[in-house]
């Protein structure tokens, strides 16, 4: 299991409860931060369709889209912890 965490300081991120990204081998869960804790929703790793980088100047977004479900938008990654997660999903 490998656990990612945006950062705090990120222009899209929430500097209180930053959203998370847990990839284990047969599912990712993420955690979106919410002013109470957080919200998961967890894809089973065969369902995810694509997986994408929205790069900026420092942080990236990366983007989950599943097959069946709408897709997901986790924000304020650094760059070398996005490149991680998309190689470990692709």
């Amino acid at each position: 299991m490998e656990l990612f965490e945006a950062s705090r300081i990120s222009s899209g991120g929430n500097t209180i409860f930053p959203d998370k990204i847990e990839i284990h081998k047969t599912r990712v869960i993420y955690y979106k931060g919410t002013i109470v804790g957080y919200k998961s929703i967890v894809i089973k790793r065969h369902r995810i369709a694509s997986v994408r980088i929205k790069a900026g100047l420092l942080f990236a977004d990366i983007i989950i889209e599943s097959t069946g479900g709408g897709p997901i938008v986790a924000r304020g990654f650094v760059k070398s912890d996005a490149k991680r997660i998309m190689a470990l999903l692709s």
